[in-house]
């Protein structure tokens, strides 16, 4: 190498597979294919691996999640309220657009600006809730002018951050400390986004498809829940206006009140606790606004499935400058443009259109080595550039910048293609090289800056949870589909504003990808959370890693991670057919793709012995929580959760 470091050794083949797996796919492999793999003599053996995972639609889903952070995706709105948001065809727009290798610069185009194509389809418009993924406030008393400028904002400091590398953000309230971006390109770029319909408008609806009627449900209990709380903060004037009633005014309510009156309020039922209000009538319009609507939503079909699409105003707004980032101070009025450091865009009346089409000019230098140097911070754990956010003065210069360069060019030549990408990077030997330390490297590269050898990489929270779930064999493999609610731990709804219910899927829905568990900004599943799932605020183009006591605790005693034990130990039951020896090397198969040292396998099956001799019951109840027991520890192994 040019910097005089040698590359390490490739990989042992098992390992390396189970690499391409977690990486291409974000599930691991069987140890039917492991077997199979290592048994391949054929010289391509590993290229056809690699085109194999490539053509699943599991890789639409694992590459997917990490687009949706860019996206800054989530089934809530946000802020204080949070409530529930119907955007997941979007994110099913995303999977499957990655599946069918739609070529990057289309990829980002449709997203951008999908609704101004000529007769743009259904898939098109749908494309555009990238920029819908803003959050939205719904209090009470707040100025909508405000948050709409707050949710414009967002889109021109997701831009630049997505798709320029660039700290834009920092020319909203002046003009930027150590960049070439002024004020004016900042609010030259925001000008493209100003013109779209306000917040909670611009839906596209599909008439053909239905709510599921497990969310209908739920939104009816949610309304329930929340009609039941305007009851009883009012239980007491209630009580007050009983204790008022003179006999006159008793013989003139009807049989059904009549008969509440004498039990506490904490007995009545929902329907007696508005019965009682009715008839006491303290605050009659709040009241009958909520009666009203909950029974609308009792008694109506279900609704059509929608999504969040941009949509362009007929007439454009005029934009300005907001002084100090104010938007009541308005200052010089700006026509839509772009940063004048960058390759100008060469349209008369520019759009969002044109916006999205000079990201691909041939002239633009960042786009592609900005996409590019992020794949490879997926596969490496640091980029190229280790601020992948952040391309401008103050930002890391290239480790490696020919490398970054040749990488963008290659994308550009496969035709914006991101399966070829993935498998050029895939199939060097720089990727296939061991994780494992070198001596001589603590001191010249300690942060495996030149990558002479791979790096061990935690698994994303998602993956973490998927392997569990593939593991245990109950993962359900259809793609698509309204979000999930898989168990949580009890009290967690509460510790946002609004208390909503978290209705625990069942059936299938209970087993799906992570990719499809409703992801909620106020109220995130501690699952995930836990192990770095960003909050969806505002864009993410890297995660952070940690490492904290509160991970191994979930793996032990979350009740998911308590179902897949379970699972996982029956499906080591099945397979040892009595023979513990034989469990024990098909789990080390199964859950980490190779067999055991010796070592290992003693310490294994003496834990089985212990739980097989401390547990009573009968010999078929000890074996199962043995195998139960050894399932856990597997599940919460650092190796299980770890790429190497």
């Amino acid at each position: 190498m040019a910097n005089g470091l040698a590359p390490s050794a490739a990989a042992d083949r098992a390992t390396v597979f189970r690499r391409l797996h977690l990486d291409l796919l974000g599930l691991p492999p069987n140890p039917a294919d492991v077997e199979a793999w290592l048994a391949d003599a054929r010289p391509d053996a590993y290229e056809r691996a690699a085109d194999r995972l490539l053509a699943s639609p599991h890789y639409g889903e694992r590459w997917g999640r990490v687009w949706l952070d860019v996206a800054r995706y989530a089934d809530s709105n946000g802020y204080s309220i949070d409530g529930p948001r119907q955007i997941w065809k979007y994110r099913d727009w995303v999977v499957a657009a990655l599946n069918r290798d739609l070529p990057y610069d289309q990829f980002v185009i449709e997203q951008l600006a999908g609704d101004l194509l000529p007769e743009p389809s259904h898939d098109q418009r749908v494309a555009t809730g990238f920029n819908r993924n803003t959050q939205l406030n719904q209090e009470g008393g707040i100025d909508r002018e405000q948050f709409r400028v707050e949710a414009v904002m967002d889109r021109v400091n997701t831009f630049g951050t997505a798709f320029l590398g660039l700290t834009i953000a920092c020319a909203q309230c002046h003009d930027h400390k150590f960049d070439p971006i002024a004020q004016k390109d900042y609010y030259q770029l925001f000008a493209f986004f100003n013109n779209t319909v306000d917040e909670g408008r611009g839906q596209l609806e599909f008439p053909e498809e239905l709510e599921p009627m497990e969310n209908h449900q739920q939104e009816l209990e949610h309304s329930r829940e929340e009609f039941t709380a305007f009851l009883d903060d009012r239980a007491a004037s209630v009580v007050s206006w009983q204790r008022t009633l003179n006999p006159a005014a008793r013989a003139a309510l009807s049989p059904a009140v009549l008969a509440t009156l004498d039990l506490p309020w904490t007995e009545y039922s929902f329907d007696l606790k508005r019965t009682v209000y009715a008839a006491a009538a303290p605050d009659g319009k709040e009241f009958t606004t909520r009666q009203t609507r909950y029974d609308k939503l009792g008694a109506r079909e279900r609704k059509p499935i929608s999504t969040l699409v941009m949509q362009e105003l007929a007439k454009p707004r005029e934009t300005v400058i907001f002084t100090a980032g104010d938007f009541t101070r308005r200052g010089a009025k700006v026509s839509p443009g772009t940063p004048a450091s960058l390759p100008p865009l060469a349209a008369a009346h520019p759009t969002r259109l044109d916006l999205a089409r000079w990201l691909f000019d041939p002239e633009n230098p960042l786009p592609a080595r900005v996409f590019v140097n992020r794949v490879w911070q997926q596969y490496f754990g640091v980029g190229l550039v280790e601020t992948e956010n952040d391309f401008g003065t103050q930002g890391s210069l290239p480790s490696n910048p020919a490398l970054l360069d040749w990488l963008a060019t290659e994308l550009v030549a496969q035709k914006w293609s991101l399966k070829a990408l993935h498998r050029l990077i895939v199939t060097s030997s720089t990727y296939r090289q061991s994780s494992r330390t070198r001596p001589d490297l603590h001191v010249v590269d300690p942060l495996n800056t030149f990558v002479a050898r791979q790096t061990r990489l935690r698994l994303d929270a998602e993956i973490v949870r998927d392997v569990a779930l593939s593991l245990s064999g109950q993962l359900v493999p259809p793609i698509g589909g309204p979000p999930v609610y898989p168990p949580q731990p009890e009290g967690v709804m509460a510790l946002g504003q609004t208390n909503r219910r978290w209705n625990v899927s069942t059936g299938n829905n209970r087993h799906r990808r992570a990719l499809y568990t409703a992801l909620l900004r106020s109220t995130p599943h501690p699952a995930l959370a836990v192990f770095d799932q960003p909050d969806a605020f505002s864009t993410c183009t890297r995660r952070t890693r940690s490492n904290t006591p509160l991970q191994a605790l979930t793996l032990l005693n979350d009740r998911q991670f308590h179902e897949f034990a379970l699972a996982l130990g029956e499906r080591l039951q099945r397979e040892a057919q009595g023979r513990p020896d034989q469990g024990i090397d098909f789990a080390f198969r199964l859950c980490l793709a190779r067999a055991p040292s010796k070592s290992e396998h003693a310490r294994m099956k003496e834990l089985y012995r212990q739980q097989i001799a401390g547990t009573p019951g009968d010999a078929r109840a000890r074996e199962s929580v043995a195998w139960t027991i050894v399932a856990r520890v597997f599940l919460n192994l650092d190796e299980t959760i770890t790429r190497e």
